[in-house]
């Protein structure tokens, strides 16, 4: 069984920062990838970025230049700096791993429950 557990949304008023991590645990026998999600109020669940095993990134267009994903391997943890963040940055952000339990098992998407973001004054 593979648990996230996600921390660090809050309140924070535009142009402020967050971090959030997310910290995987349980019968992990590697990682392939590990990213950020989000879905506002009445939309879908976006991505926001993602990183590789290898440290390729990727990110939504919304949010280049602000937000960085980075992970440590050693803690399987992904982390997520939102800098200069926006009411539209307001959300629920979810973090997502594509992971397998055994060796030469088929990788399976792993969800957290999610941390709220909410950017307002």
């Amino acid at each position: 069984q593979v648990q996230l557990v996600e921390s660090g949304g809050g309140l924070v008023q535009p142009g402020g920062s967050l971090r959030l991590s997310c910290t995987a645990s349980g019968s992990i026998f590697s990682i392939i990838a590990m990213g950020w999600y989000r879905q506002a109020p009445g939309k879908q669940r976006e991505l926001v970025a993602a990183i590789t095993s290898g440290g390729m990134t990727d990110y939504a267009d919304s949010v280049k230049g602000r937000f960085t994903i980075s992970r440590d391997n050693a803690k399987n943890t992904v982390y997520l700096q939102t800098d200069n963040l926006k009411p539209e940055d307001t959300a629920v952000y979810y973090c997502a791993i594509d992971a397998r339990i055994r060796s030469g098992g088929s990788y399976y998407r792993y969800w957290g429950k999610g941390t709220l973001v909410t950017v307002s004054s």
